[in-house]
């Protein structure tokens, strides 16, 4: 508290003058923990003899006077002197290493490589078609019928073609039909491209992660939540067929998008170069005798 007060008084005193070598500090009291101690004694005496509190009420009261005597009519302090002890500045900041990942890149951006769009359309049309085969085996296996799943597809978008009889659900419906080829051709494409982007950022078991992780997560969470946002589609589903449509979607894909070529990402580069314009000046030149390129 001494020290305290003295870089107060340096920070508010004008420049030139001496700090005090003592300060007034409230001088130190028993008399609180004679109050306190009186009056545990008081409530003790409740549930003991009436003489414990006897004691316990003249400790408080002694306490009270004791305590009130030392700030009343004048607070009571005492000297302390001030010893003057310089505070070392220091910082627990750490300094942050960099790692040159490309001598190329001002900026790196990870991965370096990708796959291009085509790997992903690939991948997802390959997908696409696993998946529409275990879903048929499915309806032939469990239902006789090669148009029990596809109607089922079809189901997400029209929700009152689920409210029949399973005989109406097995037979061909040319609209259901349509309406179920575009929701796995758009969807097939759109998961194949998010393949594409995703497995570059595992290094090490790509198809494992992406085949068997991704759709255990995506299976678990339709799952969770169809009951509540299509209750009648989630009576519906077979969801140990549905899993295995997932798996064999997610590794047919995963295997095609692997097996391409990647390509440098093109992040750094300027917007107009990564669209294809021809504008010349907007990077710097590249020395070829040295190979860069």
């Amino acid at each position: 508290m001494a020290s305290s007060q003295t870089q107060e008084f340096q920070e508010s005193a004008p420049s030139g003058t001496v700090p005090p070598q003592t300060v007034d500090s409230p001088a130190p009291t028993a008399w609180p923990i004679v109050l306190a101690f009186g009056i545990s004694l008081l409530a003790a005496g409740l549930v003991t003899t009436a003489s414990v509190s006897f004691l316990g009420a003249i400790l408080a009261l002694c306490g009270s006077v004791g305590w009130f005597r030392t700030v009343l009519p004048h607070e009571q302090h005492e000297p302390v002197t001030v010893v003057h002890e310089p505070v070392p500045v220091a910082t627990t900041r750490r300094e942050v290493s960099r790692v040159p990942i490309s001598e190329a890149l001002v900026r790196a951006f990870l991965p370096l490589e990708s796959y291009p769009v085509s790997a992903g359309i690939k991948g997802g049309l390959a997908g696409g078609i696993a998946m529409a085969v275990v879903a048929i085996v499915y309806g032939v296996v469990t239902y006789r019928s090669v148009w029990y799943p596809i109607n089922l597809l079809a189901g997400i978008v029209y929700a009152r073609a689920l409210d029949v009889t399973t005989s109406q659900m097995a037979a061909f419906h040319l609209p259901l039909l349509l309406v179920a080829i575009a929701i796995h051709f758009s969807t097939s494409l759109l998961v194949g491209l998010l393949y594409g982007a995703i497995l570059p950022m595992f290094p090490r078991r790509p198809i494992l992660l992406g085949g068997l992780f991704a759709p255990l997560l995506w299976s678990g969470l339709l799952f969770s939540m169809l009951d509540y946002i299509n209750p009648l589609l989630g009576q519906r589903v077979n969801w140990p067929w549905f899993l295995a449509s997932q798996i064999a979607f997610g590794i047919t894909a995963g295997i095609v998008v692997a097996r391409q070529e990647k390509v440098r990402i093109l992040q750094t580069f300027p917007f107009a170069f990564r669209a294809g314009v021809e504008t010349p000046g907007t990077m710097p030149e590249k020395n070829l005798e040295r190979g860069e390129i």
